[in-house]
């Protein structure tokens, strides 16, 4: 039996969060926008800023963004993904209130030693999984207006006087860092192998590994909300109201405005 027809346009960019609230507004400035039930979830299509797009939630941790990601390439025939969400801070100089855009992603609980290196992907050879160079360019100059322009969109702008975008490694696993012990703990694991990630987070590396087995671009964009310690869970749901989502909304139509111009 034939597989069913892609439902989405030749060219299509999905256009991902973790949680409902990172993708507020979003929805709302669809151009004939028609949902789809699909896999337990619901896949917004319709055009922003002239771009095919589809809104998806991945939901939290890897297995349901894999899940997410795979739908929409195999069912919605997406050939460009970009994720927007929260993140911890790992790096020293990345604090709340930052936006970090990856360049690649590993996964920070993964672990077939002695068959395999630790953090090594088994029978891919490889530990990190890159981001598209491109869209990364892109989101890279969103997210830099965003922070600069934030006392435009941001309520309390003010709270974050030193907010900076920066650019480099992500590290995903399946589970919350909420510890300044576990925090601690994972940076000096990460570093013992030679990796120094800026942020931590639940779906980006799973996200990144779909997109790579299929040969979709894939970028990501994240905004701090704690620095992955004992704060992590203070004020969660207002920061990502009040900042993410808004930060989110800017970057994602930045974003698309510069790509219809390329």
């Amino acid at each position: 039996m034939s597989s069913p027809a892609p439902l989405a346009s030749p060219s299509t960019i999905a256009i991902l969060s973790a949680l409902a609230e990172e993708q507020h507004g979003l929805i709302d400035l669809l151009e004939g926008p028609v949902c789809t039930r699909h896999a337990g979830r619901d896949f917004w299509r319709g055009k922003l800023h002239g771009q095919a797009v589809v809104l998806a939630l991945t939901r939290i941790g890897k297995v349901a963004a894999a899940t997410t990601t795979t739908a929409l390439i195999e069912q919605f025939g997406v050939n460009r993904v970009v994720f927007t969400g929260v993140a911890g801070a790992l790096g020293k100089d990345v604090n709340m209130g930052d936006v970090v855009v990856a360049t690649a992603f590993l996964q920070h609980d993964l672990d077939a030693s002695p068959l395999f290196p630790r953090f090594e992907v088994p029978l891919y050879g490889r530990t990190l999984f890159d981001s598209d160079a491109q869209l990364t360019a892109l989101l890279c100059r969103a997210a830099a207006d965003a922070v600069r322009d934030r006392a435009q969109f941001l309520p309390h702008a003010d709270a974050f006087p030193a907010a900076r975008m920066h650019l480099g490694l992500v590290a995903t696993g399946d589970a919350f860092i909420s510890e300044a012990s576990e925090s601690a703990a994972l940076q000096v694991t990460l570093r013992a192998a030679g990796f120094d990630a800026l942020a931590v987070e639940m779906e980006g590396a799973a996200v990144a590994q779909v997109c790579h087995d299929y040969g979709v671009p894939f970028a990501a964009v994240r905004t701090i909300s704690d620095r992955a310690d004992d704060t992590a869970h203070v004020d969660f749901p207002a920061f990502v109201a009040d900042v993410a989502s808004r930060y989110a909304r800017v970057i994602v139509e930045r974003f698309l405005l510069a790509l219809s111009k390329q």
